[in-house]
């Protein structure tokens, strides 16, 4: 561990699969909000599998994973629901520094290592690093400002991932 936070670096591993209808980026809703009624699973790895002991009393789930298809990472972005320029802290898009997501999700049903989940907007195959439970009381805030999304947020349930945030490669 170095003393600059500069050059660190740190190791996650998966501890699961998310498994969605949606074989690539492009077309995938970009919200969960943009994916209601979508449903999916969640494959967690048989080591982790005791970690999910009572988590079928939540109806809702934070999923936080790798964007494994983003192979950029870009300091300014054009948003999906807006043509200006803005700071990729002022989004949510996916080429990022650290290529991290999360999406609050519907838990449908746990069996065993498996959780059924509604309200997906990721892409299959998509590496799982951890799973938190959505507790309004911590989650909801009363909230002032929402930036430039102010004028756009009304677009959000019709947009969809145009594939801007990968190599034409992938």
């Amino acid at each position: 561990m170095k003393d600059d936070f500069g050059n660190m670096s740190f190791i996650y591993r998966p501890i699961g699969i998310i498994h969605s209808p949606f074989k690539e980026p492009r077309g995938t809703p970009i919200q969960p909000v943009s994916g209601k009624g979508v449903k999916g699973y969640v494959e967690v790895f048989p080591e982790y599998v005791d970690g999910l002991y009572g988590i079928e009393g939540f109806s809702h789930i934070i999923l936080i994973y790798h964007f494994h298809l983003v192979n950029k990472s870009l300091m300014r972005v054009q948003p999906y629901m807006s043509n200006k320029l803005v700071g990729v802290f002022a989004t949510r898009a996916p080429a990022r520094p650290n290529p991290i997501g999360i999406s609050i999700v519907n838990l449908l049903e746990r069996k065993g290592n498996i959780l059924y989940i509604q309200d997906v907007d990721i892409v299959d195959g998509t590496p799982l690093l951890d799973i938190k439970p959505y507790v309004p009381a911590f989650d909801i805030r009363n909230v002032k400002s929402i930036g430039w999304l102010t004028d756009v947020v009304s677009n959000i349930k019709k947009t969809r991932d145009d594939g801007r945030f990968i190599d034409s490669k992938t």
